[in-house]
């Protein structure tokens, strides 16, 4: 038996919840061979930390509070290339998992799945494996083998990874101001994005996109139930599509 003190998988947890941080350590601390180095609440903490204590492994929840937890996976991959990224998120893995794995994650995993899956996730990732449910998997190679030509299951899918950061932080309840400084965006651009998904979504105001936003971000596995889009919302008026950026600006909030 190999000698154990020499094979834990040092792995660091990103969280803007401390209970979940906490619950997630105690039930790692139960563990033999993964062990926690660190925890962070924030992007900037938590990319300072790994920068300087550089573990095996990372779990980052999508959902900071100074940032998308998209971003901070592109830059541990850029800056830390090194250290293994679990996603470990409320988001439904058909909306998150391949963008992901594209900004350069190793492993998804919801968080309505056991911790004991998580756990073997970072044992999965920490081998130089990709973890993904069975079916996220099978999604990815299918679409492999169809030369990405298929159509996107529902519109969310046709977001870019800015415009679905934008409406998920507008279903959390953030300001445009808010969602500026996390994201590190000028007013413009955010507002640029939002106008966006509202168009995609082919809602014709701002507030029918919030409401819509807020429940696809409050549902259980969220993206799940957004496959249609309600009765008489599908009418995208001639102008919403010219560039009006700052046609919605009084209704920001």
């Amino acid at each position: 038996m190999p000698d154990q003190s020499t094979t834990h998988i040092q792995t660091f947890l990103v969280d803007d919840h401390p209970a979940i941080l906490e619950a997630i350590r105690n039930r790692i601390d139960d563990t033999l061979d993964v062990e926690v180095c660190g925890m962070a609440t924030s992007s900037d903490e938590a990319f300072r930390k790994i920068e300087d204590m550089e573990p095996d492994t990372a779990v980052v929840d999508i959902s900071l509070e100074d940032a998308h937890g998209l971003d901070l996976v592109q830059n541990l991959q850029s800056q830390c290339p090194e250290v293994q990224v679990v996603v470990y998120s409320m988001y439904d893995e058909m909306v998150y998992a391949e963008r992901a794995i594209q900004a350069g994650a190793s492993g998804y995993l919801m968080k309505d799945q056991p911790t004991e899956d998580l756990i073997e996730a970072i044992r999965v990732v920490d081998g130089g494996e990709v973890f993904l449910s069975r079916e996220m998997a099978s999604q990815i190679l299918n679409k492999v083998a169809r030369g990405e030509s298929s159509e996107p299951s529902f519109p969310i899918e046709e977001f870019t990874d800015r415009e679905l950061a934008v409406f998920q932080m507008l279903g959390e309840g953030c300001s445009i101001e808010e969602i500026q400084d996390r994201l590190n965006l000028a007013r413009k651009t955010v507002e640029t994005y939002r106008r966006r998904a509202k168009e995609k979504l082919g809602f014709d105001s701002v507030s029918k996109l919030l409401q819509f936003a807020v429940q696809w971000a409050s549902a259980p596995g969220a993206g799940k139930k957004v496959s249609g889009m309600p009765d008489g919302d599908a009418e995208v008026s001639a102008d919403g599509k010219a560039s009006g950026e700052g046609e919605e600006e009084n209704t920001d909030e």
